[in-house]
């Protein structure tokens, strides 16, 4: 039997939000923005009026307002965004139980099961379009599929508020036309390179071999050909399945930029502490450990290493941490955020290798501590207990030394 796939996308997702709650702003150019004060000042979302005078989602503010002088600017509410995606949810269980989340904003529904009930794939699609702008006052592009791939293909297609249906028969005459770059998987990057080869429209990628689309790209290349020839099949998860946790960050941009190694060690500190709480709330630990840094001109970098020992002792994390850091950080510019990762990650208690200099001791004594501590805070608040030589403010990404 075929499957009937849905891919559920809601409209400018913050802005049209933002927009419900405040009805005065709707028809007006409004983009949702970070905190200047926060140096987040970046726009997240935009209207669609904001789009027509060209504001982009990732430019500045006063790149925005350049072109849109009299654009509304309005804070992030993460809060909101969150319960209406949570509704937006509740509505898609009414037709089935076999929903995929994709970011706050976009879900896969396996609708193949419900057609009895509530009648075709597009019919269904209506019929969520419908309710979701009845009840929640923001709009939904719906993609109608007989995989995940097309079906998110199709939602993009048309917007807003509207249902389009990519169906097995006629797929290679609607889409193979289009431009490579509207594939899934598909981004900036990979299109130069197929573009570079003439490898311009989906057909095109579609009728080359996936042996050579794997020389050109790697592994990726064969899954392309296959998503490009719409025989991608993976199952939509049901609504309760949780994927496997994989690796486990946290990060910050900093009030100010940071000059200097003790600035970035109290920093990645704070951050250890959050990601080694996290892994011990899921009962991991982390093999190695990912440092993140983008300086004060934008630029990336990316660093990780193995660890001795595998562990979810903030103390051990944050050293191998700041060592890797100082190793490979070569100080051209000043830093702006910094993001620490667990990667490599086992269940706690995985049997490993002893070393013959105790290490596996010291940091077992660090965790056996810093369990304790958890439980302290859980009982009397977080401020009861903490390392002397930092407090870190998870609300306000503030941290500050604590003399002893």
């Amino acid at each position: 039997m075929e499957r009937i796939i849905l891919h559920c996308d809601i409209n400018n997702c913050f802005a049209s939000i933002e927009c419900a709650e405040n009805p005065g702003l709707k028809g007006k150019p409004i983009a949702v923005c970070g905190d200047p004060e926060d140096r987040h000042g970046i726009v997240l979302a935009k209207s669609y009026e904001a789009k027509e005078y060209g504001v982009q989602t990732g430019e500045t503010i006063w790149q925005a307002r350049l072109k849109c002088p009299s654009l509304i600017t309005v804070k992030p509410h993460y809060d909101t965004y969150m319960r209406y995606s949570k509704a937006a949810r509740d509505i898609y269980y009414s037709f089935t139980d076999k929903i995929e989340s994709f970011g706050l904003d976009e879900c896969w529904l396996d609708v193949t099961g419900s057609t009895k009930l509530f009648g075709s794939g597009e019919e269904i699609a209506n019929l969520i379009r419908r309710t979701i702008h009845s009840e929640l006052g923001i709009t939904v592009s719906v993609g109608v599929s007989f995989n995940k791939i097309f079906a998110k293909l199709a939602s993009d297609l048309r917007k807003p508020n509207a249902v389009t249906v990519i169906d097995k028969k006629s797929f290679k005459k609607d889409i193979w036309p289009l431009p490579v770059d509207y594939l899934m998987g598909v981004g900036r990057k990979t299109s130069k390179i197929l573009n570079s080869v003439y490898i311009k429209t989906i057909g095109d990628l579609a009728k080359e071999s996936p042996e050579c689309l794997q020389k050109i790209l790697g592994k990726s290349g064969s899954q392309l050909w296959e998503y490009a020839n719409g025989l991608e099949n993976s199952p939509v998860s049901d609504c309760d399945f949780s994927s496997p946790v994989k690796s486990i960050g946290h990060g910050v941009t900093t009030p100010t930029d940071l000059k200097c190694n003790d600035d970035v060690w109290h920093l990645i500190f704070a951050l250890s502490e959050t990601v080694a709480k996290k892994l011990r709330s899921n009962r991991l630990a982390a093999s190695g450990i990912q440092i993140s840094v983008r300086d004060s001109e934008f630029n990336n970098h990316e660093f990780q290493c193995i660890l001795p020992t595998p562990t979810q002792s903030s103390l051990a994390i944050s050293r191998q941490g700041h060592a890797l850091f100082q190793k490979k950080y070569k100080w051209t510019h000043d830093i702006r955020s910094i993001s620490v990762r667990a990667i490599n990650l086992v269940p706690y208690g995985t049997p490993y290798q002893l070393d013959l200099w105790g290490t596996a001791q010291r940091i077992n004594k660090s965790e056996k501590i810093e369990s304790t501590m958890d439980q302290l805070q859980y009982r009397f608040g977080e401020n009861v207990i903490n390392y002397a030589m930092i407090i870190y403010d998870r609300s306000h990404y503030a941290f500050c030394e604590k003399k002893a």
